[in-house]
Parts: structure tokens; sequence; C-alpha cells
């Protein structure tokens, strides 16, 4: 592995599990500084109810090789965000590289196969705040760092491209106000030389996808019985290996606006999975005419 992010510094909210986590881990394997943010610790769970901690990302970015910082911070309250982004500007002699925005939080609140009326509308809500207030918040505060400096990534993570509906209107608004706002901040951005870019990884295999299947990811083929598709996902690290190339792309600012997808910046990247297999979710996908 490469170690073009030795210096960086790196904020990943939402690093408890999924795409944060493996996000976390993947700066961390090309040197980065990696502050690990999230509501779950060892000492306090949040309501997901999940057992994944941000003190296990830390540690696990630690052993790829980087340096894992945990930090309990609810990025929906504005002072937790503001004296976070404080301790790293003081840490960090106002250093940050990389924001990856990966919170969500809408697991339990979201209703599926329900239609937006018969969804509660306070979990509804409560979806908004999470999954898109608290990016908005978390932005605010991160990204004069890296104005001053002139540089740097931010990635928005979503599912999808905007061009089908997302099975719950609550869920779908979420994910496609995460891909505006990384389309509406590259335009505020591009002058100052930072990228943000929107991030969606194709069929994730999370925590929570194993346990829904009944599998870990050393058996994670015996679920394909209960789903054909799922002989197509992907581990939450191959969708960090990608935002972790994009990090060390000298000419990311490229791709600033875009939703990109985990397998073509496989792709462009040249980057496999832990298996050494090359999803490509959307590809694949197409060919279903579903």
């Amino acid at each position: 592995m490469q170690r073009d992010l030795e210096g960086f510094v790196a904020l990943v909210a939402g690093a408890t599990r999924g795409a944060g986590r493996g996000s976390a881990v993947e700066l961390g394997a090309r040197g980065a500084t990696v502050y690990c943010t999230g509501r779950t610790t060892r000492a306090q769970q949040s309501p997901m109810g999940r057992p994944e901690t941000i003190d296990e990302t830390a540690e696990l970015v630690d052993a790829a090789g980087g340096r894992g910082i945990a930090v309990r911070v609810d990025h929906a309250e504005i002072g937790q965000v503001a004296e976070l982004v404080a301790r790293i500007a003081a840490e960090q002699d106002g250093r940050l590289d990389v924001l990856v925005n990966s919170l969500w939080g809408g697991d339990p609140l979201t209703g599926w196969g329900r239609t937006f009326w018969e969804h509660s509308l306070t979990d509804g809500l409560e979806i908004q705040r999470h999954a898109v207030g608290a990016h908005l918040i978390t932005a605010w505060h991160a990204l004069p760092l890296m104005v001053a400096r002139g540089r740097g990534l931010v990635v928005e993570l979503t599912d999808g491209d905007g061009t089908r509906y997302e099975g719950q209107l609550f869920y779908d608004l979420a994910k496609t106000s995460n891909r505006r706002i990384a389309h509406d901040l590259a335009v505020d951005l591009r002058p100052h030389g930072v990228t943000a870019v929107a991030v969606a990884p194709g069929f994730l295999r999370s925590e929570a996808m194993l346990d829904h299947f009944g599998v870990t990811e050393a058996t994670w083929r015996e679920g394909i019985a209960q789903d054909e598709h799922f002989a197509r996902s992907e581990t939450p690290r191959f969708v960090g290996r990608t935002i972790a190339a994009l990090a060390a792309d000298p000419d990311a600012l490229r791709f600033t606006g875009q939703t990109l997808h985990s397998g073509a910046l496989a792709q462009e990247y040249e980057i496999d999975d832990l298996d050494g297999t090359r999803p490509d979710w959307v590809s694949y996908f197409a060919t279903l005419n579903l």
C-alpha cells in the first residue's frame, strides 16, 4: 500500500461502521491521521443499538498504519461539532485535508415499505436532521480549515445517482440531498482549490447487511442463496480505498461537483476489493432493467 497520505489529516464523520469505517481505515492505510467520530463508544451506545464503536475504528486505523483518534460527537449538535473542529485545528496546526461526511443514523428510523403518509413524520424528520442537517453543520465548521490552505477534499457519501426512487421518500430525500450538497459546495469551493464530490458505494456488505443475511464477512457468499444480487456486493473497505485514492490524487479537482461510484473510481485508480475482485454495481445493475 502506498503511503502517499503521510502528514494528511482527515475527519471521517460517522466512522463507527459501514462505509465510514471503511474510509477511515483505508485513509489510515495510506498514512493519514484520521479523526473517527460518531455517537457509539465502548462507554456509550447510540440509538442505533449496534455493537460497533468509534474506538474500534480508531484501533483499526492504527493497525492499518495510520493514526486513529476517536472522538464522540453527535454531529446534529452544533456545539459539539464546533468543539471538534476547534480541537482538530489546535492539534493539527490548522490542517484538515479530507472530510468524509458519512453521517446517517437512519436505519432504525426508516419504515421501508411504507408510503410517505404512512411513515412516522417524527422519524422522517429525524432522518433529515441526522442525515442532512448534520452534514451541513459539519461542513460549515470544517471547510474554513481547507479554504485557508487552498486545498482539500470533501466527500458526501450517498446512495444511487438520482435516476431512480430509492424505495422510501425520507430515505431518498436524504441521499438526494447529500448529492446536492456536494454539487453546490463544489461551486463555492472550486475557486479555493477544494474538491467536493458525492461517492456512492454499490451493494455494501456493511455490518448491518451481513447481520441481515445471517452471515459474516468470512461466510458472506452463503447469503447469495437469499439474494442472487448479493454476489455483486462489496466490502466497506472497497469504497474506502477509492476515497483514499481520490484524496491522494493531485488532480482530484477534475471530479468536483460530480456523483462518483465506487466501481467507476476503482477502474480509474485500478483498485480491487479485499478479495482481489473489482465489483461494479452500477454496470451490473444497468443490465437488470429494473
